[in-house]
């Protein structure tokens, strides 16, 4: 729960000083936070390469790993066939290819957008980052009451980058593992999902 408040307390402000005119424009270079996110994963990944055991696990699992970024799909696809039946002035079409953004919000919303649809690239764009925000603060809770492959489900693309430092610490350097590897086959799936889905 500390942790999830910290997280929140520092979106907050970074929301409160990123409003204000009084940021220097260094702060607000995408490629600054770009590298802050490069070393940030590589002492994630330096904590996972230090357990001599992380990388027999996707050896030991053999096949069954691909169920887990199977099953997020298939969660995924059908929160957003229930999002459709209560947004009753969007097609299930638009909302199926919100979701099929897997959190994957900045590719997911280039595609909407440049396929014809500026509106609903934002509206991709909203959901995909909160559903980024939901695994940063409720992780904790999440593993709780559902297990510790929940917020691998949960972040789905960001499974292995921005969320996977909140998944290995609440979880572990083997829910890590698989972390990664789903959200690197479900980063893999956006462009070809989003795009099929819109065309």
């Amino acid at each position: 729960m500390k942790g999830s408040l910290i997280i929140l307390t520092f979106f907050i402000a970074g929301c409160f000083v990123g409003h204000m005119d009084s940021v220097p424009t260094w702060l607000l270079n995408d490629a600054l936070s770009t590298y802050v996110l490069y070393a940030l994963l590589f002492l994630v990944g330096m904590s996972i390469g230090f357990d001599s055991h992380c990388w027999s696990i996707l050896r030991e699992m053999h096949l069954k790993v691909l169920l887990v970024p199977f099953a997020i799909f298939l969660g995924t696809a059908a929160g957003s066939i229930a999002a459709w039946c209560i947004i009753a002035d969007m097609s299930m079409h638009d909302v199926l290819a919100v979701g099929a953004g897997f959190g994957y919000y900045s590719l997911s919303t280039v595609i909407i957008t440049n396929l014809g649809d500026p509106l609903l690239g934002s509206v991709a764009l909203l959901a995909n980052i909160i559903r980024e925000i939901i695994t940063l603060l409720c992780t904790p809770f999440l593993v709780r009451f559902f297990g510790k492959l929940a917020p691998v489900a949960s972040g789905g693309a960001t499974a292995m980058d921005t969320t996977l430092p909140i998944i290995v610490k609440f979880t572990s350097e083997r829910y890590g593992i698989i972390a990664v590897f789903s959200g690197m086959v479900l980063t893999v799936l956006v462009p070809f999902i989003v795009t099929f889905i819109m065309t």
